[in-house]
Order: structure tokens, then C-alpha cells, then sequence
């Protein structure tokens, strides 16, 4: 393994996990936000070209997103053996956690949750991270992931509020 000039930024290895790993952490971060990506085809998360409705949709996302890449980024070098997609999911989620309030309320499928029911829903049920690791990245108690995880499911099967009965 040669030396990465980190003055072009091209790093091959950091390039191939992005590839790989973009659209799922973009979905994550479409549900943390609960923008929806109106217009946007099945399996679009990943279009980055400009003008497509995939590119334009769900800013909010995209940002966070694009911070957590450039904060694994910043770090990959120290990142050898660990999972980079385990560490940019932590960042996403730190970062959706920092800026949850100060982001316009969505309407995506999500957007019934609170915030932290949100974020503890993504991370345990789609993400499908163990309660103890979900409690410690939260700084939660393993019994208050659970509550607050139960009452996001509860809260999603109910029906919503206007829906005909």
C-alpha cells in the first residue's frame, strides 16, 4: 500500500467505500430527517448528477450526510481495521442529533416521530444496531432505548392522525 497525496484528494479506497455505502447512509439520513424524495425514482439515493430530482431532493439529508463523509474522511487514515460505514453512520447520527431542532418539520414517512424516537428508530430497526451499542452512542440506559423504541413502533402502526379510518 503506497502513500495517498492527500493534497489531490483521491483517495481510492475512501472513493470505493463512498461508492458502496452513499445511498444506504443517504436513506438513513432521509429518514432522520423525514424529507421525503419527492420525484425522485426507486433506487435513486445515489443519482448525483446535477438536475436530476434524485440530486435535488431532501437537502437536509444530503447535508448531514456529506458532513459525516467528510468527517470519516478527515479520520480514515486512523480508521484501518474498524468499520467505515459503522463510523459514518455514528457521525450521521451525531450530526441529525446536533441539528434536529433547528431543522424544518418533515413530511416523510418518519415524520409522526420525535426526534430521539426517530433517530432510535432508524438505528434499531432499519440499521438494525444492538440496543447496549444504541444506548451507548445515545448516552441512554439500554431500558430507555427500548421504551423510546416501543413507542416509535407504536406510534408508526397506529393510524395517522386525519387517515380514514
Amino acid at each position: 500500500m503506497g502513500a495517498v497525496d492527500r493534497r489531490s484528494g483521491r483517495d481510492p479506497e475512501f472513493e470505493a467505500f463512498v461508492a458502496g455505502a452513499a445511498g444506504r447512509l443517504l436513506h438513513v439520513a432521509v429518514l432522520l430527517t423525514a424529507e421525503p424524495l419527492s420525484g425522485a425514482p426507486a433506487g435513486a439515493y445515489g443519482g448525483e448528477s446535477s438536475g436530476t430530482p434524485a440530486a435535488t431532493a431532501a437537502p437536509a439529508a444530503r447535508r448531514i450526510l456529506a458532513g459525516a463523509l467528510a468527517r470519516t474522511y478527515a479520520h480514515w487514515e486512523r480508521l484501518r481495521g474498524d468499520d467505515p460505514y459503522d463510523h459514518t453512520r455514528q457521525e450521521l447520527c451525531a450530526a441529525y442529533a446536533r441539528t434536529a431542532r433547528r431543522l424544518p418539520p418533515g413530511t416523510g414517512v418518519l415524520a409522526r416521530l420525535a426526534p430521539l424516537e426517530r433517530l432510535v428508530l432508524v438505528m434499531r430497526v432499519y440499521e438494525g444496531v444492538a440496543e447496549e451499542v444504541t444506548a451507548a452512542q445515545l448516552g441512554l440506559t439500554p431500558e430507555r432505548v427500548e421504551a423510546i423504541c416501543n413507542r416509535a413502533v407504536a406510534t408508526m402502526r397506529a393510524p395517522a392522525p386525519g387517515a380514514a379510518a
